[in-house]
């Protein structure tokens, strides 16, 4: 017999996972692994006392760990791309490029908008704040930027290409759970992210000017001598970076993609370095690349990578999806945000409901697919009802989903980029400011009107759409 939770109960549970996990990340400053770890410990003798069986558990923890298995996987190839990226030289040549090429002073919103950019062309967040979000990272270390000005301007940038992309999982995602067009999905995404674009690129402008000094130069001339001397700067360093694209336009997925990256990285690096051993390489590949300059800041930046630097960011992954899992085996999650859907009486309201619940799926599951899935499922029939068109829905599934998950300490997204980029999510939170400004212009949509579909307005565009190429 199915066994019901009451929304006071659910609240309840979720309440003191909240305390739990906010008192242990941030009061004590622990890592995230250990408040979740205690969160499943409370949520499991919860379900044992309302008599849910061990089969249950068990079956929450597999089905929650499922969705999470190639993240995982993908997680991994990317430790083991960013060794061989710097063990090849591509890294370091992207720094003394950009060195070159971007302005110091204007270094943040350029940073902003060429993660942009390279996003929209390559459709994956992780690939951007990976690569040349490394790259850009070091090359603000090196100008002495304050490090989580720098990250939030990479993360903002990766976002947004996510987001606008459609080569992007996240954005398929959000148009196909509410069963709408993908290019009209994308094309109504720009009422709030444009203007979450154009807020961010006006506050990192305004933050990150950076006054160049002859010390600053002084740093840079110094940090591309050491480069040029100790790794292999050269234009076949491109080669990676236009197969990323390839990739991307041939839509090859992300596994191939990795796989094909390291294979020719680690074979440029037996080109290069022809008396490089097998097993070292291995190791670099599992390990990751210990850079040996002499110079301290390089040696800090460039030292990075490798499959098992990315085993805390897996195992925080396998607590959190375990966690979420249970709550929805449970119907914990279910249980809230049902009942919402009943005393929503205006479009305004509908839009903050629906931003609320992806940002607290976000907070208590910490997976970015079903911030788009559990409130894209609630919300559609609430928003059908209400004359509201699915490009609506499928909107502001993507402004309080997706965005919010590199937020989340204890999120997919927000563990990757704080242990990719070595900013933790707290420190980088306050200034990616694309996801703190999308679920804000999306609530503003909501309530004025500007840019919100409706049906009518949705049947007549698919309608224009017929008879065009009726015409054709």
């Amino acid at each position: 017999m199915e066994k019901k939770v009451s929304f006071k109960e659910a609240v309840s549970v979720l309440l003191v996972m909240l305390v739990i996990m906010g008192l242990g990340v941030i009061k004590f400053g622990l890592s995230p692994q250990v408040p979740v770890l205690l969160v499943l410990v409370v949520v499991t003798f919860w379900a044992r006392f309302r008599h849910f069986s061990w089969e249950d558990v068990n079956a929450g923890i597999k089905d929650g760990i499922q969705t999470g298995i190639i993240p995982i996987f993908i997680f991994i190839l990317v430790g083991a791309l960013i060794s061989t990226w710097i063990a090849a030289g591509i890294i370091p040549s992207m720094m003394v490029l950009g060195f070159h090429m971007i302005s110091a002073a204007w270094f943040v919103p350029s940073v902003f908008v060429v993660c942009a950019l390279v996003g929209t062309s390559i459709g994956s967040a992780f690939t951007i704040i990976s690569t040349i979000g490394i790259a850009f990272f070091g090359m603000g270390m090196t100008m002495g930027v304050n490090p989580a000005l720098v990250a939030g301007a990479i993360i903002s940038g990766a976002i947004f290409g996510d987001k606008s992309s459609p080569l992007s999982d996240s954005t398929n995602l959000a148009s196909a759970v509410v069963g709408t067009d993908l290019f009209s999905h994308i094309k109504n995404l720009m009422w709030s992210t444009i203007p979450a674009f154009l807020g961010s690129l006006v506050l990192y402008a305004l933050l990150g000017f950076h006054a160049t000094t002859s010390t600053n130069l002084g740093k840079i001339s110094q940090t591309v001598a050491v480069l040029q001397a100790h790794f292999s700067v050269n234009f076949w360093a491109i080669i990676p970076i236009a197969l990323m694209f390839f990739c991307a336009w041939k839509k090859v997925p992300a596994i191939p993609t990795l796989f094909i990256n390291i294979v020719v990285s680690v074979v440029m690096v037996f080109i290069e370095q022809p008396n490089t051993q097998i097993t070292k390489m291995a190791t670099v590949i599992e390990s990751g690349f210990v850079s040996k300059t002499g110079n301290t800041s390089v040696d800090a930046l460039l030292s990075r990578g490798g499959i098992s630097s990315m085993m805390g960011t897996v195992s925080l992954i396998i607590l959190t999806l375990s966690l979420g899992g249970l709550l929805m085996k449970f119907g914990l999650i279910q249980a809230v945000m049902a009942p919402l859907t009943k005393h929503l009486n205006s479009d305004g309201k509908m839009v903050t409901a629906t931003i609320l619940a992806g940002i607290g799926v976000n907070i208590f599951i910490g997976e970015q697919y079903l911030s788009v899935i559990l409130p894209g499922k609630a919300f559609k029939k609430a928003y059908n009802d209400s004359g509201l068109a699915n490009l609506a829905l499928s909107r502001v599934l993507e402004d309080g989903g997706t965005v919010i998950n590199y937020l989340i300490p204890w999120g997919v997204a927000g563990a990757f980029a704080a242990n990719t980029l070595g900013v933790s999510t707290f420190e980088f939170l306050p200034f990616v400011f694309f996801s703190l400004l999308s679920p804000v212009f999306s609530i503003i949509s909501g309530f004025t009107g500007v840019g919100l579909k409706h049906t009518k307005s949705e049947n007549d565009q698919t309608k224009m759409a017929e008879s065009a190429e009726s015409l054709d």
